[in-house]
Parts: C-alpha cells; sequence; structure tokens
C-alpha cells in the first residue's frame, strides 16, 4: 500500500495532466460549440503563396515567395545565433577569459561576414526586387 507522503509527491503530476486534459478537451470541444456553421466560401477557398490555386503541376509560377521565404529563414537563423553569442560574450558574471572573448568575437565576424556576402550577392542577382 502507497503511504500519504508518496501519494502527496506525485500529486502534482496528477494535477498537472487532469489539467492538460481538460484543457486539450476544452480546445477540441470549443470549436464545434461556437464556430460558424455556415462560413464564407471565399474564406475557405484554396490559398496558395500569394496566387490562386492550379490545375496542371506543371505550370510555371513565380519563385519569388520561395526565395523571400528562404531569406526570412536565413536572417532568422542569423538573429539566433547573435541573442546567445551576445548573451556569452558581454555577460561579465560568466567569467569567460579574455582569449575566449577574443576567439568569440572573431568568430561571429567570420559568420556574419559569410552572411554579409550572401546578403549582397543576392541583393545584386536582383532577388529582392519585387517584380
Amino acid at each position: 500500500m502507497a503511504t500519504p507522503e508518496f501519494l502527496l509527491n506525485w500529486l502534482p503530476i496528477l494535477v498537472f495532466f487532469g489539467l492538460a486534459l481538460a484543457l486539450g478537451l476544452g480546445f477540441m470541444i470549443a470549436p464545434a460549440l461556437i464556430a460558424p456553421a455556415d462560413p464564407d466560401p471565399e474564406k475557405v477557398s484554396t490559398y496558395e503563396c500569394g496566387f490562386n490555386a492550379f490545375d496542371d503541376a506543371r505550370m510555371k509560377f513565380d519563385v519569388q515567395f520561395y526565395i523571400v521565404a528562404i531569406l526570412f529563414i536565413i536572417v532568422d537563423l542569423d538573429v539566433a545565433f547573435l541573442f546567445p553569442w551576445a548573451v556569452t560574450l558581454f555577460n561579465p558574471t560568466l567569467g569567460a577569459d579574455r582569449a575566449f572573448q577574443l576567439f568569440s568575437f572573431w568568430s561571429m565576424f567570420v559568420f556574419l561576414a559569410v552572411f554579409a556576402i550572401g546578403f549582397v550577392y543576392e541583393w545584386k542577382k536582383g532577388a529582392l526586387e519585387w517584380r
């Protein structure tokens, strides 16, 4: 038989699972109760990257949307690397030695230089101009 202390240790986990189950079921049932029964046909129509849906998969389409999306992902990843780097480099409480700080600074400088070269290349090729 389980002791009351053992059960009290597991009580927060059981409460968490119960709350998660209640919220999950609530979020699945609520739309069926409050969603409109007859939505607007324009709202539920197919929409693909700024142009109307097409029948033929071999039809030509503009890749500008995908280039902009790829550039967004590249810039987003660049920023995702910059924040932890800045925190570790410029935080005096972490106690990093001077050699590590210099290595970290110059390695990020090389990373940003490669990024800038790629960005300038895309810019010169006209990938950022909307046609």
